[in-house]
């Protein structure tokens, strides 16, 4: 494992496993880099820089939007800090510019450790972690959260990767995934509802990335054995599969061209364990009880 100081992201450390690699950085444990097989899978950026558009973040302890950051707990309303003051919404959690501290590490994998303390609407202590293995078979990503505190504390998990297939246009790969339900959402992007997944957003039996406008979360997955798989696939069979364990009921797709700095698009998908909102709605929010610890995964493969 190699480090390098003084970046935006702080300490960058890097992982390697016969042609697999990865780097990941301190401030937010986010994943810049992924390399499988060789072929670089993940929009990544540099170094130097700041992610994008949330770009690799870890998203804890809520994935998504608490609409205008507000939530109830034991009938008294919560006042999260406002992250997305376009859409007046708190945003994907609490630790996307925290630092995090090296807590384990081998030769293919390495566990970065932050901890949360009661603050502004969210009044928990939380002890939380993300383990980033290459096994060999693909990425492998474990987040681990303890309630350290006296009550039961709420949480959800998400991540937030754009993915490749080496230099290929996005436009020009295919994209699947089992969801046959939408989260129908109002001007803020918060939840109004559920509806069947339209035509034009229905990915189940794979459609071109070109022409497709989404930032919608998808839920009723089909499971393959005990995950959920969302995947990528090139005109010439290479395939990059994202997946999440049975926690990971909710996904969202996001549609950008941002990311490149160039024009071109990019695709987000993001294995979330509850859907925006949940503080409020209730839907896959997790109330971790005192003592307790919650695991979740999901990772990345990639053939061809």
């Amino acid at each position: 494992m190699s480090t390098q100081p003084w970046n935006p992201t702080g300490q960058q450390y890097t992982i390697e496993n016969g042609r697999d690699r990865l780097v990941a950085t301190e401030v937010g444990a986010t994943l810049r880099e992924l390399e499988l097989n060789g072929t670089a899978v993940l929009e990544d950026f540099g170094s130097d820089a700041a992610p994008v558009a949330s770009q690799g973040n870890v998203l804890v302890p809520w994935p998504n939007r608490v609409r205008d950051g507000v939530w109830q707990l034991d009938g008294e309303n919560q006042q999260l800090d406002i992250s997305e003051p376009k859409f007046h919404n708190a945003s994907h959690g609490l630790l996307r510019t925290q630092p995090y501290r090296v807590a384990a590490q081998d030769a293919a994998s390495i566990t970065l450790a932050a901890d949360l303390h009661p603050q502004r609407g969210y009044p928990f202590s939380l002890a939380t972690s993300v383990r980033y293995a290459l096994t060999g078979a693909g990425l492998e990503v474990a987040h681990t959260i303890a309630n350290r505190g006296a009550r039961p504390a709420p949480a959800g998990i998400g991540t937030h990767g754009y993915y490749r297939i080496g230099d290929i246009d996005t436009d020009e790969l295919t994209v699947t995934s089992t969801g046959a339900t939408v989260i129908e959402v109002d001007e803020r992007m918060n939840p109004t509802g559920t509806a069947p997944v339209p035509a034009d957003k229905d990915l189940r039996g794979g459609r071109p990335v070109r022409g497709l406008e989404v930032d919608t979360a998808y839920t009723d997955l089909d499971a393959d054995g005990d995950r959920f798989e969302h995947s990528l696939a090139a005109s010439d069979g290479r395939t990059l599969t994202v997946w999440g364990d049975e926690q990971f009921r909710w996904v969202q797709f996001y549609t950008s061209d941002r990311i490149r700095g160039d024009g071109t698009r990019s695709l987000a998908i993001e294995p979330m364990t509850m859907p925006a909102n949940a503080f409020n709605s209730g839907d896959g929010l997790r109330w971790i009880a005192p003592g307790e610890t919650w695991t979740a995964r999901w990772g990345v493969t990639f053939t061809g």
